[in-house]
């Protein structure tokens, strides 16, 4: 039996159909719903993570500091405001929801969380990444289903076909009717 139900979101394309999974699963098994956001400096693209130690690697940008600590502040808010409206469209779901936000590497913070709060499964997506990719840039979803606590339901995100990648590497969209 399903009581307490995990949901990590994040700001993919595929962030919409993990949700939905989460609170659907939510509401088949009456259990509490936990959505959970990792913030990390590493991974936000139009924050710069040498704001942490700016004066000990780059001196000059010294001055630049508050900009990058005020957009950092800019992005919690941002991404709280969309945690509460997600909690709220679970809450009207009939949804009993709460959602937290932490700061660090989100496949440790993911699993750690799930078993503070006894959560009975996880809820996350999965981009897909093969390769090199997945070597470089990591799969949370890989470590989370390795060294959770708790069963762990992944949801499938978009996977390029091998002609969708053209010969440069990059995805190309194609349509198919």
């Amino acid at each position: 039996m399903l009581n307490k139900i995990l949901v990590a979101v994040d700001n993919s394309e595929s962030n919409q159909q993990v949700f939905d999974e989460a609170v659907s699963l939510a509401r088949l098994t009456n259990a509490s719903l936990m959505i959970l956001h990792v913030l990390s400096t590493l991974d936000e693209q139009y924050v710069d993570p040498l704001f942490l130690q700016p004066t000990i690697l780059y001196p000059q940008l010294q001055r630049n500091n508050s900009t990058y600590l005020n957009d950092w502040e800019k992005l919690k808010e941002n991404r709280l405001n969309w945690l509460n409206w997600l909690c709220q469209q679970a809450t009207q779901l009939g949804v009993k929801a709460e959602f937290s936000q932490n700061i660090g590497e989100p496949s440790r913070i993911i699993c750690d969380i799930a078993q503070n709060w006894e959560a009975d499964v996880i809820v996350i997506g999965r981009r897909g990444r093969r390769g090199l990719s997945e070597l470089l840039m990591g799969s949370v979803s890989n470590y989370v289903l390795h060294h959770a606590s708790c069963s762990v339901f992944t949801v499938q995100g978009i996977i390029p076909d091998a002609k969708e990648i053209g010969q440069t590497g990059k995805v190309e969209i194609i349509s198919k009717v």
